[in-house]
């Protein structure tokens, strides 16, 4: 029997986009460990429609 772990799915969205009126949505989805992990998470990823990498 399989072990249920602690890893759930996160959906990350760009704040950057967001805030800056343009169509559309910037969002990554990832796993992370909720038990070694607790707190949020935050990441630097590119965002192709803005051409930058300020997104979290």
């Amino acid at each position: 029997m399989a072990k249920k772990g602690n890893r759930v799915q996160v959906i990350l969205e760009c704040t950057e986009h967001k805030t800056s009126g343009q169509s559309g949505t910037s969002r990554y989805i990832t796993v992370k460990n909720k038990k070694n992990n607790p707190e949020r998470l935050e990441l630097r990823k590119l965002n192709p429609i803005l051409k930058k990498s300020n997104c979290s």
